[in-house]
């Protein structure tokens, strides 16, 4: 199962920075080409590209991008890719140390579930609650549909359900550390001057090099 959710994050993580990155790069193609149909008077290729409405590309790609860092968070905690002062932890003997990364793994735990909490209670009182009755076929008369977007008219709860998704997820990738830590002792380290797949294939050629010489 949480191989499953663990493929389902990556998948989404990668989606929104593909998408977000295309839809970008789009607009500004679209944008550049419509003033440049202007500057040099093609009025058949200015009249087809302002007939073309990307006015609403700019907030989307606001939301993709603060859902990926929302679900990108999760994804950190779960690599251990988050930066972390651990100066007073190596300093302490290792009996000690663990109960100090638990307190500050419990104290992400925490604070992530609060903020999922206040989340999910803004959401429902933002139009979500009204969608859900709606398409029940049960919406009561004093319950507020809720603000929509300026640009793509949608819903804002639909922005904002990314606050508790994200930071429930973050939580339960410090429990699901801290889990392991108490059974192996260990904690997700990435070495961040790693890049994969580049230093095998120069270990390989350092190796190479030293049988030649």
């Amino acid at each position: 199962m949480l191989k499953v959710l663990d493929r389902l994050e990556e998948i989404l993580i990668a989606s929104l920075i593909a998408g977000a990155t295309l839809l970008i790069f789009v607009a500004v193609t679209h944008r550049y080409a419509l003033d440049m149909s202007a500057k040099f008077h093609l009025n058949a290729l200015y009249d087809l590209l302002f007939r073309i409405n990307l006015s609403w590309a700019q907030e989307l790609c606001i939301y993709m991008f603060v859902w990926m860092a929302k679900f990108g968070a999760a994804y950190g905690v779960r690599q251990g890719t988050h930066v972390g002062v651990d100066v007073l932890v190596r300093k302490l003997p290792p009996d000690k140390g663990k109960w100090l990364i638990l307190f500050g793994l419990a104290g992400g735990a925490l604070f992530t579930g609060v903020v999922g909490t206040l989340g999910a209670r803004f959401v429902w009182d933002n139009g979500f609650h009204y969608a859900l009755f709606h398409a029940l076929g049960a919406t009561p008369a004093d319950v507020p549909e809720g603000p929509t977007s300026p640009d793509l008219e949608m819903p804002t709860w639909i922005a904002y359900a990314c606050v508790p998704l994200g930071s429930y997820l973050m939580c339960m990738r410090f429990l699901q550390v801290a889990w392991n830590f108490v059974h192996t002792g260990e904690v997700p380290h990435h070495q961040h001057a790693h890049v994969e797949g580049i230093d095998e294939p120069v270990a390989a050629a350092g190796a190479v090099s030293k049988g030649i010489d």
